[in-house]
């Protein structure tokens, strides 16, 4: 199937929930229009997502000079679909991590209520067959909540999609630095990372999203205390948190894997993204288990 080349000279529209036009209501703010080459419906020039080649993004040293230019060359989403492809996936990921086990008492399972608590004539009151009815504290739940499944299911290239329509329109937000796990290689140092997010244009006090190849334990530790920071590597990459960062800093070899994996040329199997998704769980297990509560030497907290 063929599919149609975009090359934007402006910086594309951010997909975040607060400022994106793709979240918001068309009859209260203005939503950019796009043009594009009107074909004619056939077999072959009918597609579900263009590449689009967003504008250069600079590559920036650990001292924040500028050394360079890099590109993402993504699949994306037509703006006529991309709202629906991105929502769809946000909504499957959030119902996929409900655990569905909240649970109520009905009258019937609640304890007590054998007995009629007073007669049911001469008393004056409403007539009453038992202490355990909804109506009264410590009775039954009407219509409460029971344990459910609520995982749905979406499928691969959709949700690969909708990921890589999110980058690519946080491109403009975007920034790519060097390898910089060399600069922590001694010990962990927040204040030095820190500076170094002021030295890459970042505020301490916005989200910000890293995606590295490898994160070294040491630029672990130097991160986990900056609540507005998350660190993530191309198999605990997930849409919610593309959305919800304000900033998106990349490595040069984050670049490249999103190129690889999510550009127009991609020939991945179904396989891989099994593997993908079952390495993704068990990393977040490994970091429900494997939490630390100790904070590091000549940390600061950022809240």
């Amino acid at each position: 199937m063929a599919s149609a080349f975009l090359t934007t000279a402006t910086t594309p529209t951010s997909l975040s929930f607060t400022s994106s036009s793709i979240f918001l209501s068309s009859h209260q703010f203005h939503i950019q229009k796009f043009n594009f080459p009107i074909l004619p419906l056939t077999a072959a020039t009918t597609s579900l997502s263009i590449s689009c080649k967003a504008s250069p993004i600079p590559v920036l040293n650990f001292s924040g000079e500028k050394v360079g230019e890099s590109f993402l060359d993504l699949r994306s989403a037509p703006p006529s679909t991309a709202r629906a492809v991105v929502h769809r996936a946000v909504v499957t990921d959030l119902q996929n991590k409900r655990r569905g086990t909240a649970s109520t008492l009905t009258r019937a399972e609640v304890s007590g209520g054998g007995r009629k608590p007073y007669p049911q004539k001469k008393t004056g009151r409403a007539r009453r067959g038992s202490n355990r009815t909804p109506l009264r504290p410590g009775g039954g739940v009407i219509f409460g909540p029971k344990p459910r499944d609520w995982s749905v299911k979406i499928n691969r290239k959709e949700k690969r999609l909708a990921i890589s329509t999110a980058v690519a329109s946080a491109a403009s937000s975007a920034v790519v630095v060097e390898d910089f796990a060399a600069e922590f290689a001694e010990k962990p140092r927040t204040r030095e990372f820190i500076a170094a997010m002021k030295r890459w244009g970042l505020d301490p006090k916005e989200k910000a999203m890293f995606l590295m190849t490898e994160v070294p334990e040491n630029v672990r530790l130097s991160s986990r205390n900056i609540g507005t920071l998350k660190m993530h590597t191309p198999r605990t990459l997930n849409l919610f948190d593309i959305l919800d960062a304000d900033k998106l800093v990349l490595t040069q070899g984050a670049v490249d894997y999103l190129n690889q994996r999510y550009g127009a040329d991609y020939l991945g199997s179904d396989d891989e993204d099994e593997e993908e998704e079952d390495d993704y769980e068990g990393d977040e297990e490994g970091a429900v288990d494997g939490e630390e509560g100790t904070a590091t030497e000549d940390s600061d907290v950022v809240n």
